[in-house]
C-alpha cells in the first residue's frame, strides 16, 4: 500500500510526519535552549502545513546534539518534568498534535550515568509514554542501559505506539518484545552516521515483517564537522515493504498515513506468515494447538542471567576505552 502523504488525516488511521532535523551543533546551555525554541516553532508550523497531522517525530539527539566532550554534564542534561522540555508539551497541546521528543535525561540516582530516553506527549500536553534506551550504542554511547522495559501506549487512529532509540532497532528481539506487548506502529529514532545507513533501513523492514506491525523511524541528517547524518525517514507497511522513503536532506518532512487496524486485522486473520503467533505455536497442523516450549538454548540462558556466546573469551572489545572511557563504571564526568 501507498501514501501520498496527505495533509488530511485518514478516516481510520493517522497521518505521522518525521523530521529529518539537521544535526545540531551544541556547546552549551544556551544552544540547547536555542535548539529547543526552534524544534517547537516548526512543530508549530509543520502542524500549520499539514493540518490533518497526528503525530510528528523528531530523531535521537535532536534536542541536545552529539557533543561528546559534555554530553553527560550536568549543563547538557535535561528533565522530562523540568521547565524546559516540557515546552514540548505545552506546544504539542497548543497545536493539538502528538509529538515524540528526544533527551539525554539526568538519573535520579547521581552516581550513575543518564539515561537516553524518548518521550510521546499527546494532544493535550500529557505524558502518553516514556521510554529509556535499552541498548545503548556500546562502545561509543555512555548512557545507563534503560530501566523501564518496552512501553506501549494508545495512540492516535487507532495506534499502539512503542518506541525505539538508533541500535535498539538492530535487535530483532526488542521489536518482538514490542509486538508481544501489543504494538501496531513501532517508531524508531535514531542519531546514525552512514557507516549502517544500509542496515538501518534493512532492519526497518524486517522488525516490520517479522512481527505484522507498521515501523517509522527518521534519522537526523547533515554534517556536524566529524560525520554526516543521512536523514532517510521510512515508514513501512506491516508486510515489510517500504511506504515512503525520505532522502538525505535535512529538514525534509516524511509524511506517510498509517492504517493500525490493518495490522491489527492481518494478526488476526492471516493464516501463512503470522510470524508472531506461530513462533509460539510451532507446528500446530500436527499438534492441535502447537507446540508451547521454549526450543532455543539462547533465549533460556538470557532467561537465566546466563546468556554467553561460545567465542565471548575471544571478543577484544568489551568496554568504552577505545573512546576514552573509564573502565571502572559509575559516573564519571568528560
Amino acid at each position: 500500500m501507498g501514501s501520498i502523504g496527505s495533509m488530511n488525516r485518514p478516516t481510520e488511521g493517522m497521518l505521522m510526519g518525521l523530521v529529518q532535523y539537521p544535526v545540531p551543533i551544541v556547546n552549551s546551555r544556551r544552544d540547547i535552549e536555542a535548539n529547543i525554541d526552534r524544534i517547537c516553532e516548526a512543530t508549530v508550523n509543520t502542524k500549520a502545513g499539514y493540518p490533518g497531522m497526528d503525530l510528528i517525530v523528531w530523531p535521537e539527539y535532536s534536542s541536545q546534539g552529539l557533543n561528546t566532550k559534555k554530553w553527560v554534564s550536568d549543563e547538557f542534561l535535561l528533565d522530562v518534568e523540568g521547565p524546559l522540555f516540557q515546552r514540548y508539551a505545552q506546544t504539542c497541546k497548543e497545536n493539538d498534535i502528538w509529538g515524540l521528543f528526544s533527551l539525554m535525561e539526568r538519573n535520579p540516582n547521581k552516581d550513575q550515568m543518564p539515561y537516553n530516553t524518548a518521550v510521546i506527549f499527546n494532544n493535550k500536553g500529557e505524558l502518553a509514554l516514556k521510554y529509556r534506551k535499552l541498548n545503548p550504542w556500546v562502545p561509543i554511547e555512555p548512557w545507563m542501559p534503560g530501566d523501564l522495559g518496552q512501553p506501549v501506549c494508545d495512540g492516535p487512529g487507532g495506534s499502539r505506539l512503542s518506541v525505539c532509540i538508533c541500535h535498539d532497532g538492530m535487535f530483532p528481539e526488542q521489536a518482538r518484545e514490542a509486538a508481544y506487548n501489543g504494538c501496531n506502529v513501532y517508531i524508531r529514532i535514531s542519531g546514525y552516521s552512514t557507516q549502517v545507513n544500509d542496515q538501518w533501513m534493512l532492519t526497518n523492514r524486517s522488525n516490520a515483517w517479522q512481527n505484522l506491525m507498521y515501523t517509522a523511524s527518521v534519522n537526523l541528517a547533515g554534517y556536524d564537522g566529524v560525520f554526516y547524518y543521512f536523514g532517510e525517514g521510512q515508514v513501512c507497511n506491516f508486510d515489510g515493504t517500504t511506504i515512503q522513503q525520505g532522502h538525505r536532506n535535512p529538514w525534509e518532512i516524511v509524511t506517510a498515513e498509517v492504517f493500525p487496524k490493518m495490522a491489527d486485522q492481518a494478526r488476526k486473520d492471516w493464516g501463512l506468515e503470522n510470524n508472531i503467533y506461530n513462533l509460539g505455536t510451532r507446528g500446530y497442523v500436527a499438534v492441535p494447538g502447537g507446540v508451547k516450549e521454549c526450543p532455543y538454548t539462547w533465549v533460556k540462558d538470557f532467561a537465566k542471567g546466563e546468556y554467553k556466546l561460545p567465542w565471548e573469551d575471544d571478543i577484544k572489545i568489551k568496554d568504552g576505552s577505545i573512546y576514552g572511557y573509564p573502565t571502572t563504571g559509575g559516573r564519571f564526568g568528560l
